[in-house]
Formats: C-alpha cells, sequence, structure tokens
C-alpha cells in the first residue's frame, strides 16, 4: 500500500503542497527561470515569500510539523495557484472540532422508505466510505443487483473501478472515475487511522489507472451534473446526479438519479417495470 497515508493529516498535507509546488514553473507566477535552476517547480523558499510567510514555518508546514491557520493556508493556497477544489482539500486540514462518531452501518426505515419511493428513479444511500447500505430498483436495474455481491464489494468505488461493465456503461468513464477517485482521495488524507479506507485504497491500488491518478494526489469535489449512460438494454441514458445528507443520519448520503430528458424517464419507466 501507498505507505504516505499512514503518518498522519500533516503529512498527507505536507505532501500535496509539495506535489503542486512541484509542478509549477516560475514563469508561473512571474519568477525569474534560471536555466541552472536543479529543483523541480517552485522552491520552498518562493512559495512561502508568495504566501507572505517565513521559509522555515512554509518548510515545517511541507514536513508535516505544525499546525496552521486558516488565514495561511489560503495564502499557501493562493501562491500556489490551487483550483477551488484543491483550496477546498486544503483548507479541510484546518484543525476543527472533534470528528463526530461514526455512523451505523443500516439506515432508518423513513429513509428506505424515501429511497424506495423514488424508484423508477435510481437511488441509493452512501455511508462516508461511499459503501451502499440501502437501494432502490432503479438501481438495481441501472447498474446490477448489489444483494449478489459480496458485501464489501456493495461500495460505489468498487463499482467504478472493479465491476467491468462499469467501464462500458458510463460513457465518460475515465472522467467520473478521476472524478469519484479525486473525492475519495480528499477524505482518505483526513482519516489515515480508517481501517475502511485503508481497505478500499488497497483494492483500488490493483488497477492500474487508479494507482496512476491516486498518485498524482488529485483531488476533487462532488458537483451536481448529468451522467450519460449506455445501457445494454435500456440505451442511452442521460440521469443528474442529486446527492443530499441525511439530517437525522449524520454520515449518510442520498444519492438520487433523476432523469435529465423524456426519453430516459420512459426508459426507466420500462427497464424497471
Amino acid at each position: 500500500m501507498n505507505g504516505d497515508r499512514l503518518n498522519g493529516p500533516g503529512h498527507e498535507l505536507g505532501a500535496f503542497l509539495r506535489s503542486r509546488r512541484e509542478r509549477l514553473a516560475p514563469a508561473d507566477v512571474g519568477l525569474f527561470d534560471s536555466p541552472r535552476r536543479r529543483t523541480p517547480g517552485l522552491r520552498r523558499g518562493e512559495v512561502a515569500e508568495l504566501a507572505g510567510i517565513s521559509s522555515s514555518w512554509y518548510a515545517w508546514l511541507e514536513q508535516g510539523r505544525v499546525r496552521t491557520s486558516e488565514q495561511v493556508l489560503r495564502s499557501v493556497a493562493r501562491a500556489l495557484r490551487l483550483d477551488p477544489d484543491e483550496t477546498a482539500h486544503v483548507m479541510s486540514f484546518v484543525e476543527h472540532a472533534a470528528p463526530s462518531e461514526q455512523p451505523p452501518g443500516w439506515v432508518s426505515r423513513n429513509l428506505l422508505s424515501l429511497v424506495e419511493s423514488l424508484a423508477p428513479n435510481p437511488a441509493v444511500v452512501l455511508d462516508p466510505h461511499w459503501d451502499l447500505l440501502a437501494w432502490n430498483s432503479g438501481y438495481t436495474a441501472l447498474l446490477t443487483d448489489l444483494a449478489r455481491l459480496a458485501p464489501k464489494q456493495r461500495n460505489l468505488l468498487w463499482l467504478v473501478f472493479c465491476w467491468p461493465p462499469a467501464r462500458t456503461l458510463l460513457a465518460s468513464w475515465e472522467q467520473e472515475a478521476r472524478s469519484l477517485l479525486g473525492q475519495f482521495r480528499a477524505k482518505v488524507a483526513r482519516h489515515p487511522e480508517d481501517s475502511r479506507y485503508a481497505e478500499i485504497t488497497e483494492e483500488l491500488l490493483a488497477d492500474p489507472d487508479a494507482a496512476r491518478w491516486y498518485s498524482r494526489r488529485e483531488t476533487s469535489a462532488f458537483h451536481p451534473s448529468v451522467r450519460h449512460f449506455r445501457h445494454p438494454v435500456a440505451g442511452d441514458l442521460r440521469l443528474r446526479y442529486v446527492k443530499l445528507a441525511a439530517v437525522d443520519e449524520p454520515g449518510h448520503h442520498l444519492l438520487a438519479y433523476l432523469p435529465d430528458d423524456r426519453t430516459t424517464e420512459e426508459a426507466l419507466r420500462v427497464l424497471v417495470g
């Protein structure tokens, strides 16, 4: 497994900052690029100067030796030209209150009833590890009967990377897979001690695509969007992803797939009916 996850959040933050520092060229931030420069990307001192902090403090930050404030991390994010998702990832390392307890591995009767009532529109309940706790007939018809999978395989990341039909079912598989992995990478960074995250990561890294993207420390956030499916029975489907937090079940999310056009709406009715 990738050992950099086992040294705590501070180490992961430092490794992420270093990877983004090394991808920047001096010219990207208005600095002179000497032909004799041996350091890939920017030097630590250059980032520190751009961020308005001391070189020693920034070095300690990359080494995972210090905790720092939201203000400092925002300055570093601007200096490194991070995009909004990368900035959000960095800001997630600001120390807040103690994390809440892990949510239960089951869903309430109310939430289960809501999921079932959304059929024929596919819907599922996810826990923080992207494990699938409940699903409806629409989700089964769109993908596969999750009840026939081993419990550890009832996971959205496993379905996208380890379930072979996903690569043809999702018309933009690479884009979808990288986005999901980026969301997972950002979450894992904050919970290096979590055994379920470690278990999922180990299985994912056996896939060459996942291992390559994971090593680049790509991060992303969930954005509502339209996904294009090429279903072997229903044909082309365009579905809008809607993700909602369950207020009365902290840590659980409802993910619903809503038809984006009349053709998809009718196709789902036929597929499930």
